[in-house]
């Protein structure tokens, strides 16, 4: 694999409008060609016989079937808010009612 060129840093980075010195074209030009080395490396490893997974152990999501349980009476549940209002919250208005 052939390395980047400074010519190719500086070009990205005009498409990417970034404002780069000269002494940061050549570390990013030799940071970029490392990156890219890196990755070819990774491409050899790959095998085309080892299917692609997302993890590397074999994972099964446990369900629980639903269950219907009482729940809090709604005076109960609004005993400890410091504003009520018609059997719900109340809180400050933080937008206006424009639609």
């Amino acid at each position: 694999m052939s390395a980047i060129t400074r010519d190719e840093v500086s070009h990205l980075a005009r498409l990417s409008r970034l404002a780069l010195g000269d002494s940061e074209l050549d570390h990013l030009a030799a940071q970029l060609d490392q990156i890219i080395s890196a990755v070819a490396r990774v491409q050899e490893v790959a095998a085309e016989d080892i299917p692609p997974t997302s993890h590397a152990l074999p994972l099964t999501n446990v369900y629980r079937t639903d269950e219907i349980r009482p729940c809090l009476p709604p005076e109960q549940a609004l005993s400890g808010a410091p504003a009520a209002e018609e059997q719900r919250f109340r809180v400050p208005r933080i937008l206006d009612e424009e639609a």
